[in-house]
């Protein structure tokens, strides 16, 4: 059978199908010796993939193996779990996995780390409770259990640096370690101790430090030494170092590290060898937005690097003149990287840079013709490969327009001129997109063009159309020609598109034609329908179809059959199918009940939850008197996979820091690189003299004098196109109403806490101005005085103390309620001007401390967090503490992978000034969902020079979960609609007497809304915004509290379970 098994394997790899061996390469796992076993299990890893049905026939082996004493055994399960298993399966072997984290077996904990490494990846919170684990695994006296811990820490610090900074002081101890050699020689690569742990370690670092000075310090004297040690004129070295800097660049800088480090770049950059140039290149990429005069001081290299030989130089010098484009230089590097797109047929590289091109003529164009011209071009070699947001982006710029109306006139007036010209010469073949664009400019804004007769356009657009084009360009220059001829009172040129096109064999094409023919006929009527520059006005649609509640109506009364929703559809049709029943014949709450305990007993549903029945037909509520006697019988296994065992037993690991070996002298050891400099050049030929005049106008702008412009930072220059914004115009009478009737300050503690809450956005508003005086500076981070009423209704409509119990709404969030009163107002009068204040309708809504978040000598940034029934809102309040007016005052937030800004993820203050406060509001939304994640964001103001103030906010799930109130039949029906679910016992306390205490304290911890208790049994309901459900069906039985989550999405009630075991566990 062993045999057999290798000849499928190689089978496999050829392409051919071997389903019919599957089954005998898990029994060979199962039923062979050690050496079967082994081509059994890899057999095994190859054929079937996480969600493989026969996956579910090797979980009793692999926990077999695991509680093997034979140290094989032990790692062939580890590896296949690590490999294969679903998020399903992980219950099955986690206690197994974390058992083995104890092992006297180097090879078996490392291994056991490495699986609990792929269960974070696709369950993080089936593992959130071994975090402690985790550091025992990372201060492992074996140094391959500590290096597979790094992976996982990796992860958590991308998720949550915040949150790991107290290791800071481990890994640093870590890296002196490797780079002073102490580790085995088995880790050297090259002479070099362990060069992949270091580039690991230095990536974390790197994520830990940035913009925290305290973090930072504890590694400069490592960083230091790990530029010193790389001495040996390997790769290995070279990728060090490139690591090295990149770390460098992003904690907290230090001048001393910045020069080496630019010493280090210079030195790559400057070299023959084509590997170590591109290293320099991607690092003067990375760095030069931090230090834009690195890249004048290897401007000749750069402009050498544009006709270097190697496609990819060109390519990452071109991404790095795209770094360093601003208002003054764009016309230049514009062009280049057209020259570049002409010579590239790959097409990454074209689709990539043709956006960025797109995007730097929108930013720093300097005339409305050029910017046409540019994207003329882009439209032309980007062809119809391009990302089809370019050419949307840019109609909806026409369309929308700017702030100045002269602009938008003289803008659209070009692109007529331009596209009229391109279409006059008949042998030019444009890209299908490009076509699109013109003809819907020309459709648009032709009638800008007094002295241009229309037919003259219709003969354009009827010539194009004649040519190789598809059947969606034919349709773009067919909407064209419609509204160009609504100008028209006679037109022999759509006489002639009828008469062609009328008997065209594209049904599409004969449609458009019939309706531009009535239309024609009837000038009135295709006047009214075709106004004048109408694109960007709204167009109200009926989501809901209620002009077709008439024709439903009459349909029921004939007898027409009433509609059924999609997911009622399913039920019937998975009730009329023959398929395997997936449904449990036990009960899966608890390990000790008898069917009897259950007979008859019905949920306030009317579904008998409390059998186990997972609700995916309208039959499963009938079930249940007729069951099996299953007395005795432990329930292992239900629909969704392995259903988890309770674990009592909680292990608390103490924080183990790893332990110094020793200290070794270090030696200053300069790097062996090229050190040949630019500036030794004795002469200028015609050509340099040629690559000096381009570098005067590539580099320009970028002198520590002039005006920095940066690409993905704040530009002191205006935008030449400043889009118009609907909802500006909508609310700009909000804006100047809720500048009014101050209300309480709120406390101003000096430490910020670790456990903050996500916002929503709102859009930004300019809220208010205060003067301070010197005096009252100091007292900012004083808590003030404050008189509340003594209760308030809440979101929930119940009333709430205005210092709430730990059980409040908010309570794990560490903040308090500030509700709004009556009463309120007559103390306000009474508060320092100088403290920052909610307006008065943000006032009546939950919200936290005013708090400060970050500062330096001249600046100020506190927030306040508002939780509001539909979203979170976030105010930032603004203090300029110097006796100097800050202009230009720009604050941006930087792109979050989970979260999503509505509306302009930043905001503009023309001048704050002195000693005053200005204050703005925004919101988020979550798009992915996670337990936590964290908003960053930079603050750049001008004072006597350029300044920048940067800042982090944490934000957790629960700040975005709200009550769902509904009723008991609304809940049954919704529990039908929707097929995640994670079910867990959980063990009670003496304190947690019955079901309602349990529920009232996850009403108040987790924002349930409480459905209905009957007996033991409850439901309760809540959403996270904006309009996710989740329902919960919980049980009390032995002691034991066994819950149900379900919800449509996948993700949310695993993390609502752990929220869940939280609270549980700390009342």
């Amino acid at each position: 059978m062993k045999e057999c098994m290798v000849r499928l394997i190689y089978c496999e790899m050829l392409g051919y199908e071997a389903s019919f061996g599957y089954i005998h390469a898990i029994k060979l796992a199962q039923q062979g010796n050690l050496f079967e076993k082994r081509v059994g299990y890899l057999a095994v890893s190859l054929f079937l993939h996480e969600n493989h049905e026969l996956l579910l026939l090797l979980v009793n082996t692999v926990v077999k193996d695991l509680q093997s004493t034979n140290l094989m055994e032990v790692c062939m399960a580890l590896t296949v779990a690590s490999q294969i298993f679903p998020r399903e399966m992980i219950p099955a072997v986690l206690p197994l996995v974390e058992d083995k984290l104890q092992h006297s077996k180097e090879i078996i904990r490392r291994k056991a780390v490495q699986a609990l490494f792929k269960f974070y990846l696709i369950a993080p919170n089936q593992v959130q409770h071994i975090h402690g684990k985790f550091q025992k695994a990372l201060c492992d006296r074996d140094v391959g259990v500590m290096a597979a811990s790094l992976h996982i820490y990796l992860q958590l610090v991308k998720e949550d640096a915040s949150g790991h900074k107290d290791l800071t002081g481990s890994f640093v101890a870590i890296l002196k370690q490797v780079v002073g050699g102490k580790l085995p020689v088995d880790f050297n690569y090259h002479s070099v101790p362990a060069p992949w742990l270091q580039i690991q370690l230095l990536r974390i670092l790197g994520l830990l430090g940035k913009d925290d000075p305290r973090t930072s310090e504890l590694m400069y004297d490592v960083l230091d030494e790990s530029l010193r040690r790389a001495e040996i004129n390997h790769n290995i070295t070279y990728a060090i170092l490139f690591e090295c800097v990149q770390t460098i660049y992003t904690i907290y800088p230090k001048s001393d590290l910045l020069e080496k480090a630019a010493k280090c770049i210079g030195k790559f950059v400057l070299s023959p060898k084509i590997n170590l140039k591109y290293l320099g290149l991607k690092a003067l990429t990375y760095v030069v937005q931090q230090d834009p005069t690195l890249a004048l001081q290897h401007q000749m290299t750069i402009i050498e690097c544009l006709d270097h030989p190697d496609p990819i130089i060109k390519r990452e010098t071109v991404e790095l003149l795209y770094r360093i484009t601003n208002g003054q230089n764009v016309r230049v590097i514009v062009q280049k990287m057209l020259d570049y797109l002409t010579q590239t047929k790959e097409e990454y590289t074209i689709i990539n840079i043709v956006g960025k091109i797109a995007e730097l003529a929108e930013k720093y164009a300097p005339d409305s013709e050029w910017f046409i011209q540019t994207m003329n071009a882009v439209f032309s070699i980007g062809g119809d490969k391009m990302h089809p947001d370019i050419p949307n982006s840019f109609l909806r710029l026409l369309a929308e327009g700017f702030e100045d109306e002269k602009e938008d006139s003289q803008l659209r007036l070009h692109a007529v001129q331009s596209y009229l010209k391109l279409l006059e010469n008949e042998n030019v073949v444009y890209p299908q997109k490009f076509v699109q664009v013109m003809s819907w400019v020309l459709g648009e804004y032709s009638c800008l063009m007094k002295n241009v007769d229309p037919e003259v356009v219709l003969a354009s657009l009827h010539r194009i159309m004649k040519r190789n084009t598809t059947s969606e360009t034919k349709a773009w220059i067919m909407a064209a020609v419609t509204k160009v001829a609504s100008h028209t009172t006679c037109s022999k040129t759509v006489d002639k598109l009828i008469m062609e096109f009328g008997t065209s064999l594209d049904t599409c094409m004969r449609q458009y034609v019939y309706e531009l023919k009535h239309l024609y006929e009837d000038k009135e009527l295709m006047k009214k329908l075709f106004p004048v520059d109408a694109s960007y006005e709204d167009i109200v649609v009926d989501a809901s179809l209620s002009f077709l509640d008439g024709f439903v109506a009459e349909g029921l009364d004939h007898g027409a059959a009433p509609y059924k929703p999609r997911h009622q559809r399913q039920e019937e049709k998975l009730s009329q199918e023959k398929a395997l029943n997936f449904e449990p014949y036990g009960l899966s709450l608890s390990q000790t009940f008898s069917a009897s305990t259950f007979t008859g007993r019905q949920s306030p549903t009317g579904l008998s939850l409390g059998s186990d029945i997972s609700g995916n037909s309208a039959e499963t509520g009938q079930k249940g008197t007729n069951s099996l006697k299953l007395e005795g019988v432990k329930k292992l296994w239900g629909k969704e996979g392995y259903l988890p065992q309770n674990e009592s037993q909680v292990e608390n690991e103490e924080n183990i820091k790893p332990v110094l070996l020793g200290s070794s002298v270090m030696e200053n050891i300069v790097c062996n690189f090229p050190s040949h400099s630019e500036q030794e050049i004795p002469g200028l030929s015609e050509g340099e003299e040629v690559k000096q005049q381009l570098a005067s106008t590539l580099f320009v702008g970028l002198s520590a004098q002039g005006s920095i412009s940066l690409m993905g930072r704040s530009d002191a220059t205006t935008q030449k196109f400043t889009r118009k914004s609907k909802i500006s115009e909508g609310k700009a009478s909000e804006g100047s109403s809720s500048i009014q009737s101050p209300v309480t300050p709120s406390h101003l503690p000096d430490t910020l806490s670790k456990n903050k809450e996500p916002f929503q956005n709102n859009g930004h508003h300019g809220i208010r101005k205060t003067s301070l005086c010197s005096a009252e500076t100091s007292e900012l981070k004083v808590a003030s005085d404050r008189s509340l009423s003594a209760t308030e209704a809440g979101p929930d409509g119940k009333l709430l103390s205005h210092r709430p119990s730990q059980s409040s709404l908010f309570a794990d969030c560490n903040m308090e309620f500030f509700p709004h009163s009556s009463s309120t107002q007559t103390v306000v009068h009474k508060q320092h001007t100088s403290m920052p204040y909610l307006p008065e309708e943000a006032a009546k809504h939950p919200h936290s401390e005013i708090i400060e978040l970050c500062s330096n000598e001249t600046l100020v940034l506190y927030f306040c967090k508002i939780w509001k029934d539909d979203c979170v809102s976030l105010f930032l309040f603004l203090s300029n503490k110097s006796s100097s007016v800050l202009r230009d005052v720009n604050l941006e937030f930087e792109h979050t992978e989970h979260l999503k800004i509505i509306e302009s993820p930043g905001c503009h203050f023309a001048k704050i000034d002195a000693e005053s406060i200005e204050s703005f509001q925004i919101c988020v939304e979550m798009e992915d969902l996670c337990s936590s994640v964290m908003v960053s964001g930079y603050i750049v103001y001008h004072l006597e020079s350029e300044g920048c103030l940067r800042f982090s906010v944490p934000l957790v799930l629960l700040d975005f979960i709200r009550p769902m109130k509904m009723t008991t039949d609304e809940f049954g029906k919704m529990w039908l609609a929707v097929s995640n679910d994670v079910k867990q016992n959980v063990k009670m306390t003496s304190s947690q007497r019955s079901l309602s205490v349990v529920l009232n304290t996850l009403q108040q911890k987790l924002k349930l809304h409480i459905v209905d208790i009957i007996g033991n049994e409850g439901i309760a309901s809540c959403q996270m915004l904006p309009s996710v459900p989740c329902l919960l069906h919980c049980r009390i039985h032995a002691g034991m509290l066994a819950l149900w989550f379900r919800s449509p999405c996948s993700a949310l009630p695993d993390c609502l379970l752990y929220q869940c075991q939280k609270v549980m566990e700390e009342s």
